[in-house]
Order: C-alpha cells, then sequence, then structure tokens
C-alpha cells in the first residue's frame, strides 16, 4: 500500500516563504510524475506544480516564479518551495505521484497539509 505524507505547512504573513515536503512509502517499482495541487475553501482542486520523469516541470500562471518543485524519485520525495505567498494562495495542498506497485500504476494522494497566508 503507498501512502504520502505532507509537511510544512502553516500559517505566514503576505510576501512570506515555505516548504513543502512530501515523502511516499510503501511498495513502490517506479515513479512517473510527482506534482503538488491545492484546493481553496468552495474551489476544485488545481494543479500547481508537477514535475516529469524527464525533469520537465509545469506550473500553474499563478504560482511560476514563486514557487519551485523538485522530486527525487530514488528517496521518493517532492518538496515544494514557495516564496512570496499571496492571501489567495491559501489553501489544503496535496501531494500527487503516479506511480507503480504490486497493484499497478495509479495515482495516489497525501491526506493534505494546510496553507494560510495573512494580509
Amino acid at each position: 500500500q503507498v501512502q504520502l505524507v505532507e509537511s510544512g505547512g502553516g500559517l505566514v504573513q503576505t510576501g512570506g516563504s515555505l516548504v513543502l515536503s512530501c515523502v511516499a512509502s510503501g511498495t513502490i517499482i517506479g515513479i512517473t510524475d510527482m506534482g503538488w495541487f491545492r484546493q481553496a475553501p468552495g474551489k476544485e482542486r488545481e494543479m500547481v506544480a508537477a514535475v516529469e520523469k524527464s525533469g520537465t516541470t509545469k506550473y500553474s500562471d499563478s504560482v511560476k516564479g514563486r514557487f519551485t518543485i523538485s522530486g527525487d524519485r530514488a528517496k521518493k520525495t517532492v518538496t515544494l518551495q514557495m516564496t512570496n505567498l499571496k492571501p489567495e494562495d491559501t489553501a489544503d495542498y496535496y501531494c500527487h505521484i503516479y506511480a507503480l506497485s504490486p497493484t499497478g500504476w495509479d495515482n495516489h494522494w497525501g491526506p493534505g497539509t494546510q496553507v494560510t497566508v495573512s494580509s
């Protein structure tokens, strides 16, 4: 069974920084995509940043230039460095990987970590 656990969320003032970390455990044979999503109250979950197996990174327009994603497939970790945070970044942040386990390829999600940016 694959499990993801996020850490690093919290309360920060506008303009501040946070680093979110995620570690995966369980029988993981391979990982392709790794990423971070977020969901604000009353809104749908949206992709924030992702890193493909090739190393290609993708960011939502709202975070480009402020957030940086990095992933280590050998260590099964993915990190999101967030700078110049804005109140609109307030949301629950979810770690995601697309991984191969003994049951096959599947999407896996962490339980989420809350980020609150005060104005």
